[in-house]
């Protein structure tokens, strides 16, 4: 039994404490290879035991091997997810005579200052929050992480997927040179779709000298889990459904906008439904609220963006409501993971659709996920401007740092294409040179220096949001456009599920000031800096709903009923042989149901034959309306030969962070590689056109 393989006292807890005869199969799995120092990757569905897996085996090491100061790092996208941990690892910790700490921004500066007096072994953490410690002049940083032997980096598909993923690397490599010596790499993840691929990213520069597995035991006995699809037409409908159905349970919602959660959360609470809120807009506290009242709490409703997706544990779960549709097949998974964890109970979920358009994608998502589908999980390429912020973090970190020495702090993880953006930072004064030595230079000071260069350590951009207040209680923030738009009557706004009115703006403060107003007609609104649409995969499985290819999930008669409406009015734009092009009097349209990114690469390779006026559409282009056949077949095989990065603009290259510190053509590179799908692309442009007229 591997269970022999751990310390004897974390063994004989986990038999008799917990009451385990023994461990589940992915911890079983990981115990050698963990133990054995490999990096690894482990996966398992949601409350699949990954925690344990990771854990288990490393405090083995820990205590086998008297590891001492901080050894091991456990690093979460979230700081709630870190929060809920702590319990846990505390207590396992104990069980083999260790301490466990937390570090991250929500942290105070006394709990701080003893974490650094007095080192735990485990320090759970942000990405953020070690690359603070890096720049600290508070934080002997080579003495405080001069022990460091392991790094668990838990979801790590929610890192890899954006620039979060090029940060923590970066970080990472900035802590192996600092320590002079490896560090483990363990990550933790849901199903994806490219696992290898995945867990050779996350090695970075322990490739090709550490060993390296996948551990993904193959469940045999999962039962099929009940998935239901229906079509409400909006908001107030889907909640009427959710107060009458289900009744006593305990039902997590989840839908992928904040303004949908607020309008979805105060509907349900005006028919009488106990309703919980969670987003990143709500303050901590009162989210925190929510998911500890929520988890203590019967027959209620928590109403959640993708917040609740990750593993923070909110109580054990009847039921998961899926407003619209998710993202992605992974996303799905994971929400579907959160329930089914009784004994006796499965795994469920209920889509309910809003209207026609989502009710197509829901089935297409559907449709892909009954195939085993689950999307490649690729970083996003050429985080140059993740480069510049590492260099100019670097140079705080270090003070000064050699200007021909500066790429082994990252051991080749940004390549050459590194040296051109050290050369802006340095001609742009970002960095200043004396001799061979380079150091942070007066722009640096005065774009990033606010506030001990904060702006610098902080790798998403956010949208510019205004907290409100309701006394001196934070509610949470909103967007400022709500509060300068022009309205007739008492300024309300919706937060928290509640209709607020705002009594006084503090426009120099970003701060907006409310008191409860009984009655209805609060706004919801938050700006959006997310690149995307639909994928390349899914739009080709809405075109096989289309086609005739029903979802193997339950159907409700008025799902069935508005697909058969779709499936009517969409049947000239659809054809199993290839795609189609339709010219409706002025109006000319290549239904390509290739995905954003595709129709990007396809719009900036068909150049003057595409209508320049129109914005990208999932699904399909608009085309000059004066092309002829002949025109079309000529750009067809141009385009083929030479496809094209897209077309950036402005407010694209401003919502670039770091922007500033790229020169512009290094900036829009950057974008352009990110907004296009070349594959998709060359696929749609293989496919034979054909031609109508309606």
């Amino acid at each position: 039994m591997t269970i022999e393989r751990l310390h004897p006292s974390l063994a004989h807890h986990i038999v008799n404490t917990m009451g385990w005869q023994s461990l589940h199969p992915l911890q079983s799995a990981a115990v050698t290879p963990v133990l054995d120092g490999a990096d690894a990757l482990l996966l398992a569905p949601t409350a699949g035991g990954k925690t344990e897996a990771a854990i288990f085996p490393v405090l083995s090491a820990m205590a086998g091997s008297n590891w001492s100061g901080v050894s091991v790092l456990y690093v979460c996208p979230l700081k709630a997810l870190l929060n809920n941990l702590l319990p846990r690892l505390e207590l396992y910790a104990t069980w083999v005579g260790r301490r466990v700490g937390l570090w991250h921004g929500d942290v105070s500066t006394p709990r701080r200052e003893g974490i650094l007096r007095d080192p735990p072994d485990i320090l759970l953490t942000t990405p953020e929050s070690i690359e603070s410690m890096l720049v600290s002049t508070k934080v002997d940083h080579r003495r405080f992480f001069t022990g460091l032997r392991a790094v668990v980096i838990d979801e790590v598909h929610a890192f890899a997927g954006d620039d979060r993923g090029w940060h923590l690397l970066a970080v990472l490599e900035r802590l192996t040179h600092s320590i002079g010596r490896p560090i483990q790499r363990i990550g933790l993840s849901a199903t994806v779709g490219n696992p290898s691929e995945l867990l050779s990213w996350l090695q970075g520069s322990n490739k090709g000298t550490r060993d390296a597995q996948v551990v993904a035991p193959v469940f045999t006995t999962v039962v099929e889990p009940d998935i239901q699809l229906d079509y409400v037409g909006s908001v107030p409908n889907a909640a009427r459904m959710i107060a009458a159905l289900h009744q006593g349970e305990k039902r997590l919602v989840f839908a992928d906008s904040k303004r949908l959660v607020e309008e979805l959360g105060a509907a349900l609470r005006a028919r009488g439904v106990t309703t919980f809120l969670s987003h990143a807009s709500l303050s901590a506290d009162e989210r925190k609220r929510s998911e500890h009242a929520f988890a203590e709490a019967r027959d209620c409703v928590i109403v959640a963006t993708s917040t609740l997706e990750l593993g923070i544990d909110v109580g054990n779960l009847d039921r998961v409501i899926q407003i619209n549709a998710p993202g992605s097949v992974a996303s799905f998974l994971q929400r579907l993971g959160r329930t089914g964890r009784r004994p006796g109970t499965i795994r469920s979920c209920l889509f309910l659709a809003l209207n026609e358009n989502s009710l197509l994608s829901a089935a297409g998502l559907l449709l892909l996920w009954s195939r085993g589908f689950v999307e490649p999980l690729t970083a996003p390429p050429e985080p140059r401007h993740i480069m510049a912020q590492q260099m100019l973090a670097l140079c705080l970190q270090e003070h000064r740092v050699g200007s021909q020495l500066w790429p082994e702090w990252w051991n080749g993880l940004f390549g050459d294409s590194a040296w051109p953006v050290v050369n802006h930072l340095i001609t742009d004064g970002f960095l200043e040179q004396d001799g061979e030595m380079l150091f942070i230079g007066a722009l640096a000071e005065k774009r990033f220096g606010r506030r001990n260069f904060m702006e610098l350590t902080t790798v998403f951009t956010t949208a510019p949001e205004f907290t409100v207040l309701s006394g001196r209680e934070e509610i949470g923030r909103t967007d400022p456009v709500l509060l300068s738009e022009k309205i007739d009557g008492p300024r309300l706004i919706l937060l928290g599920g509640r209709t607020w009115k705002v009594t006084w703006i503090d426009w120099q403060r970003r701060r907006c000031f409310v008191e409860p107003f009984e009655g209805l007609g609060g706004k919801a609104r938050w700006g959006s800096s997310a690149i995307g649409g639909t994928s390349f995969e899914l739009a080709r499985a809405m075109r096989d709903v289309l086609l005739g290819t029903d979802p193997p999930v339950r159907l409700t008669q008025r799902a069935m009923t508005a697909l058969s409406t779709v499936r009517e009015g969409s049947i000239a734009t659809v054809h199993p042989g290839g795609t189609v092009i339709i010219r409706d009097g002025a109006d000319l349209r290549w239904w390509t149901w290739a995905g954003f990114r595709a129709n990007m690469s396809l719009k900036a390779s068909l150049g003057s034959l595409v209508d320049e006026a129109q914005r990208v559409d999932d699904l399909c282009i608009r085309l000059r309306n004066d092309l002829t056949l002949q025109g079309w077949q000529n750009a067809i095989n141009e385009a083929s030969s030479r496809l094209c990065v897209p077309d950036v603009d402005d407010k694209a290259v401003t919502g670039l962070k770091f922007n500033a510190a790229l020169p512009r053509w290094l900036a829009e590179r950057t974008l352009a590689a990110r907004l296009g799908d070349p594959s998709g692309a060359a696929k749609t442009l293989a496919d034979p056109p054909r031609f109508l007229h309606v």
